[in-house]
């Protein structure tokens, strides 16, 4: 279900041009932004409790291995089992061998950026089980064969009455009269087929939203409690979780849950806040026979220690998505892989390479709103710029970007040429545009007069200003 192409600007033309995206894309401006800004103005102390969160996060990065160790020890202690993956390919394994000593044959799953990741779906699938996601969002486009365009909201870029098409394309048993032309209807009729899940599944997958060291425990963080039936039911549960998911304590949990849901939904604590340590004990009255981490690096141990190891930082609360002019204007799946928005234009290079995504650190205008409301105050406009450096410097990019910046740094380079450039460039263009003071349109910067005028240039350039005001330089 994963986007074919890495291409943003491919994808992002097709993404305005496509009137229902749009028209969804519309209504979510409107949402958690909103309710994201009113939650924090209750919190007087939210930006303490930001400087805590980071200091948390890089405590633990800084000791990984020890809380990783630590936690595993834990999840030993209290009857589980710990598996090691280096890359997706072991991870999809692990999962199948272990569905496979389930005997399993269904499979519920609840939402997990990592086993978007990992492909795990399709991998099962593959295999010969039939995977079912739970989350309501997640299910609607497994039944379409789409993947996430958010990382909270997965089906945001629908309209009801596209949803309500997919339950009557899928749903063999849903009468033709019944209607679904409210929210409300849909969900009774997906809930009426995943209750039957929840009740048959061999194996319940879910991720984990935090590892604790202190106490061997997973944190899932859901707002329609089908994590808890995945989780519970199922003879056996399997946790995929990405290694900087660790936090030392419970208190340090706590802090990081405080912002969380206040950055993601404008909740103040998500509706089910699960913590969970260990397979069922005897006398439990629920909870799977048998107890599974897998922790998955993919790439994430190259990124510790380097320029973008604060990006490890991120705990997957979509508000630089909510924030983000590029992404507002053309969803997630332009991205072109599991993570958009500005946290994917930073993690995804980093965890698939550079090479096939060299677009992606420029599907960002700079405007640092994403650095702004992040919970975990990560640096995210200067990772992009360090990315675009990266990649310049590896021969990539388009090849007439490439030649326009290198003829501007000649210019940039030699102040009198630069000066002599851009004097003539204003007179010009301000003799052009006189008439009408704009441009709708002019060569070299359809860019920009695509969408919309150029304003014409109604003088000389700063620097002869500068310098008649001033004087010139000695």
């Amino acid at each position: 279900m994963q986007s074919k192409a890495h291409t943003f600007t491919a994808n992002a033309r097709a993404a305005l041009a496509d009137e229902p995206l749009q028209a969804a894309l519309a209504r979510f401006q409107g949402g958690f932004p909103v309710k994201r800004r009113a939650a924090i103005d209750r919190l007087p102390e939210f930006d303490a409790l930001r400087d805590a969160g980071k200091a948390i996060k890089d405590a633990a990065l800084a000791n990984l291995d020890i809380y990783l160790e630590q936690f595993e020890a834990k999840v030993v202690a209290a009857g589980g089992h710990v598996h090691w993956c280096e890359d997706a390919a072991a991870a999809r394994q692990t999962v199948i061998d272990l569905c496979r000593e389930a005997g399993a044959k269904t499979i519920t799953k609840a939402k997990s950026m990592i086993g978007e990741e990992i492909a795990i779906n399709e991998a099962l699938a593959a295999a010969g089980f039939t995977p079912i996601e739970t989350d309501l969002g997640e299910y609607i486009i497994q039944l379409r064969d789409e993947a996430p365009s958010h990382i909270i909201v997965p089906a945001v870029h629908l309209s009801k009455e596209q949803v309500a098409e997919s339950f009557r394309a899928h749903h063999r048993d849903l009468p033709a009269e019944r209607p679904l032309s409210e929210p409300q209807a849909m969900l009774d009729e997906a809930r009426a087929i995943l209750r039957q899940a929840f009740l048959t599944a061999d194996v319940g997958i879910t991720g984990a939203n935090m590892l604790i060291a202190e106490t061997g425990s997973t944190v899932l963080v859901t707002n329609e409690g089908n994590a808890d039936l995945t989780q519970t039911l199922p003879r056996m549960q399997i946790v995929i979780a990405s290694i900087e998911k660790v936090v030392p304590t419970l208190e340090d949990a706590a802090t990081v849950l405080r912002l969380l849901a206040r950055s993601a939904t404008g909740q103040e604590l998500s509706v089910y806040t699960t913590f969970t340590t260990g397979p069922k004990r005897g006398d439990d009255l629920d909870g799977p026979a048998a107890f599974h981490v897998i922790l998955l690096d993919n790439g994430r141990s190259r990124m510790l220690g380097g320029p973008f190891a604060e990006m490890l930082r991120c705990i997957r609360c979509g508000a630089c998505l909510n924030h983000c002019p590029v992404y507002s204007a053309v969803g997630g799946h332009a991205y072109g892989w599991v993570y958009p928005g500005p946290m994917g234009s930073v993690l995804t290079p980093n965890l698939i390479g550079l090479a096939g995504t060299s677009d992606l650190p420029n599907a960002s205008t700079l405007c640092g709103r994403c650095e702004e409301v992040c919970p975990m105050r990560i640096p995210l406009p200067r990772m992009l710029r360090q990315l675009r450096r990266d990649a310049f410097a590896s021969g990539g990019g388009p090849k007439p970007m490439r030649a326009g910046l290198a003829a501007w740094a000649f210019v940039a380079g030699r102040p009198w040429l630069y000066r002599l450039a851009t004097g003539l460039g204003v007179r010009i263009l301000g003799l052009l545009g006189r008439r009408h003071g704009r441009f709708r349109r002019l060569p070299g910067a359809s860019g920009w007069t695509a969408v919309r005028d150029l304003p014409a240039p109604a003088g000389r350039t700063f620097q002869a200003l500068w310098t008649e005001r001033n004087g010139a330089r000695q």
